[in-house]
């Protein structure tokens, strides 16, 4: 899994793109990136662009100057942490940790 940032310009938004790489995207048949900044709603950002090496990626534009909690949940009801985020922040559910984009 993999993030990568690109901000504008001005710096007042980032264009950040989420890449999962086949082995995830074999696994299973849907995946979203659900958050904070959605609103945790698995429809709103689905994993749909496939790229030639299997990978599937998404790109979100997010205001910059702000730190975003998500997560991928993947068929409704697996969910995957990114190893490549910023940081990781304690959820209210148990153990559970969110993945945490700082921008």
């Amino acid at each position: 899994m993999a993030i990568k940032k690109t901000f504008s310009q001005d710096k007042k938004v980032c264009r950040v793109n989420f890449t999962l790489p086949k082995e995830v995207c074999e696994n299973f048949q849907e995946v979203s990136v659900v958050g904070d900044f959605n609103g945790w709603d698995p429809g709103e950002n689905k994993f749909s662009q496939k790229n030639s090496d299997g990978s599937s990626s998404i790109e979100i534009v997010f205001d910059s100057g702000k730190e975003y909690q998500f997560r991928y949940l993947c068929d409704g009801h697996i969910w995957l942490n990114e190893p490549d985020a910023d940081k990781e922040k304690l959820t209210y559910f148990g153990n559970a940790k969110n993945s945490v984009l700082v921008l």
